[in-house]
């Protein structure tokens, strides 16, 4: 007896599939392999370019007219920002390395400063005191005395005059 082999329809399609790929695969090849077929792609690919100009020239055109920015002024506006952030950076950047040296230079200044108001005060003092003796008139004996004797040294000495003024 023959054993019957039951019916299967995977093996079917598999051989049915290699017969038929085996036959578009040489028809694509041929089709392909043709400069008639080069040319037609050439000329779809040509008018697609030319639709494609077309709807951007449109759509550009439209928003213009309805005041929304093209996709090229969005992208020029966000370079713009890309850049003024790069930049806020670098300033920042040469703030934070700057600051130490301007906190010593200040420090340093703040010191100078108060050394020269110290000289000031002093000089104040000196002058309030000179205003005072020549108020009362010591310098003027003073400078008398040193045009009389110019090795002597420059101290008040009281004369008649001194000693009724000062009463």
């Amino acid at each position: 007896m023959t054993q019957k082999i039951p019916f299967e329809p995977f093996t079917m399609w598999k051989d049915m599939y290699e017969h038929t790929e085996k036959a578009w695969h040489d028809v694509i090849q041929d089709t392909l392999g043709k400069e008639s077929f080069s040319e037609g792609l050439g000329k779809i690919q040509s008018s697609y370019l030319q639709y494609h100009k077309m709807i951007s020239n449109f759509t550009e055109a439209y928003f213009k007219q309805a005041n929304i920015p093209t996709r090229d002024e969005v992208a020029n506006v966000a370079s713009l920002v890309i850049n003024l952030e790069d930049k806020i950076d670098d300033i920042d950047h040469q703030l934070y390395e700057n600051s130490e040296t301007v906190t010593k230079e200040i420090n340093q200044l703040k010191r100078s400063v108060g050394n020269l108001e110290k000289k000031f005060d002093k000089v104040l003092e000196v002058l309030t005191e000179l205003d005072k003796k020549i108020q009362i008139g010591e310098v003027i004996v003073a400078t008398k005395t040193e045009a009389t004797q110019p090795e002597a040294k420059a101290t008040p000495q009281s004369t008649s005059e001194d000693t009724n003024t000062k009463k």
